[in-house]
């Protein structure tokens, strides 16, 4: 292994005392959660009544400090963006007073990604990203007290640009992961193999292209931090087409193997000098091996955060192949409205509750329906249960239904530890069936496995045949997928495992009210175009990107074969 650079030595001696620091930030917190949730959330639900008083919102809904939690549920309702979109268009034109405290600084808004609809804009505070960057500071330092060996290593971190436009008072709008990066201090900046730089690019092949050029030129990276493991995905695919390209880049320190040439005349590429004796070093590792493998590029990588919980689990067996030796670890359920689990274990999604961070309510989804729905406290749960998490942030967000469905696995002293399911909106029901999205995840990695194939994308659609059904599209990277025949005892072994899982559905099916899912290959060129003009929709960034792995609207079905190139 090539010794490390001094100043990596260096850093990690001078950074001993900060992360001892918040290694007991840490601990206080899994102690707290452990002995009383109940008393923690209540001091959570206080402070952020006490930040918020006296605002517009509080008073026209007769919030107060020292108020009840049942008190509060009785001027709140459940609700969802609605309730505090005219508060939040006063705060976009300078009137912060409207929702915001007048100690809770506005910083930012953050975009929303969407599904059909247009952005939202959530305020991000500088209470909100103190509590943010808490939680990423006590979940990393989780994976550095159990990996010491990333200490003086480098990191790859994937972000989106906290200023993409601005309010008519002139707040920045974007994404609250640039924001933090750009608020790093020297030190931890230095940590980073990707330039900040390349936040800003905007065209999302140049960004990933840029990301990729420096990373790899970087043996020294320890850890790959970004939400959506498809991004590492698309990463690997891309140094996998391009490693001539990339090499000459590194050599002659260009970016002529990113995009086209209008791309790059159009978009702020970050400075890049020459580094011939990397490329030797490459060049000298593809004659002895033939490929350009991540082993090889980046021989002490220890951990991989990503999301491995709902439709981001369809790329974990992917990155697996690639990453054989390298632990994942899912960094937590957050959104732009907030951070809601710290994971403390490897390939899981399920993570601590962080209470002392928003206060959480949960409604049963048996429950959503109803008109007075019935919450749950967070030390209420039931281990196996699914529930819908609301949220109550030092941001202005109120009872609010974030749409993620969550299950409870089990509990941290009092406090429960919850696995992401699936988004609410994606749940497909056409005679009754409800099919959750992390069914079908499920069921189409059991039947990868029983087949033995490995899918790039895949997404399941309602068909309305006669009788009605489902499509499943897939991009097959190997595998026994090559006729129609394949391909369709595939989606009947999907089919028969979503039967085992959904007693509804194979009601339906036994009764032939539903048809047997149906298999389509779509090309790699056509997921793209897919994947872009939904980004581009969504006002979100590509790193927000959450592929779709149901899409239970069956209207959506025409845009999709349109995309995939059918008529």
């Amino acid at each position: 292994m090539t010794k490390l650079p001094l100043r990596n030595r260096l850093r990690a001696s001078l950074g001993r005392s900060h992360r001892n620091s918040i290694l007991r930030q840490r601990d206080q917190f899994l102690d707290a959660a452990h002995r009383d949730c109940f008393g923690q959330q209540q001091q959570t639900l206080q402070n952020l009544l006490q930040l918020n008083d006296s605002t517009d919102f509080a008073n026209d809904f007769h919030l107060r400090p020292g108020m009840s939690i049942s008190d509060f549920q009785k001027q709140i309702p459940v609700a969802g963006f609605d309730l505090v979109r005219p508060y939040i268009d006063k705060v976009k034109t300078g009137r912060h007073q409207a929702l915001l405290g007048a100690g809770n600084k506005l910083l930012m808004f953050a975009l929303t990604s969407g599904t059909t609809a247009e952005s939202k804009l959530i305020p991000v505070t500088r209470q909100f990203v103190s509590d943010y960057r808490r939680g990423w500071q006590c979940w990393g330092i989780g994976l550095y007290f159990d990996y010491p060996a990333l200490q003086p290593l480098n990191m790859v971190k994937i972000a989106s640009s906290h200023n993409r436009f601005t309010t008519a008072d002139g707040t920045p709008c974007g994404n609250i992961s640039g924001l933090v990066a750009a608020m790093q201090s020297r030190i931890v900046r230095s940590m980073y193999s990707v330039p900040s730089s390349v936040i800003d690019i905007t065209n999302a092949e140049l960004k990933r292209y840029a990301a990729l050029k420096f990373a790899v030129e970087d043996p020294f990276v320890g850890m790959m931090i970004t939400a959506n493991p498809s991004t590492v995905v698309q990463m690997m695919e891309l140094m996998e087409s391009h490693t001539e390209k990339l090499l000459r880049d590194i050599h002659d320190g260009t970016f002529h193997g990113a995009a086209n040439e209008q791309s790059r005349m159009k978009s702020n590429i970050p400075k890049s000098t020459p580094n011939r004796k990397r490329a030797s070093e490459l060049e000298h590792a593809i004659r002895q091996t033939g490929i350009l493998s991540p082993e090889i590029v980046w021989p002490n990588l220890v951990a991989l955060g990503v999301w491995c919980g709902g439709s981001a689990a369809a790329y974990l067996k992917r990155l697996k192949q690639w990453f054989p030796k390298t632990v994942i670890r899912d960094h937590g359920l957050h959104a732009s409205e907030g951070r809601m689990t710290m994971p403390l274990q490897n390939n899981s999604s399920a993570g601590v509750l962080e209470v002392q961070t928003h206060f959480f309510e949960f409604l049963p989804v048996d429950e959503c329906a109803s008109d007075h729905p019935a919450t749950l406290l967070a030390h209420e749960l039931q281990v196996d249960k699914e529930y819908f998490i609301l949220l109550t942030t030092s941001s202005g967000l109120y009872r609010y239904n974030i749409q993620d469905v969550v299950r409870c696995t089990g509990f941290h002293g009092t406090t429960p530890l919850l696995e992401f399911r699936h988004k609410g909106a994606h749940i497909s029901s056409i005679t009754g069936e409800k099919i959750a999205e992390s069914q079908v995840v499920e069921a189409v990695h059991r039947a990868s496995e029983m087949i033995g194939c490995t899918l790039r994308f895949f997404t399941l659609t309602p068909e309305w045949s006669q009788p009605p059904g489902y499509v499943l599209y897939v991009d097959v990277a190997s595998g026994p997928m090559n006729d129609t025949q394949q391909r369709q005892r595939f989606a009947e072994t999907v089919d028969a495992i979503l039967c085992e899982r959904n007693v509804e559905y194979q009601e339906k099916r036994e009764s032939d009210r539903l048809a047997v899912i149906r298999c389509e290959a779509v090309s790699g060129a056509a997921w793209q175009r897919f994947t872009s003009s939904r980004t581009a929709g969504s006002g979100g960034s590509i790193e927000q990107y959450k592929h779709p792995c149901l899409l239970p609207d069956p209207k959506f079905e025409n845009l999709f074969r349109n995309a995939s190139g059918h008529v």
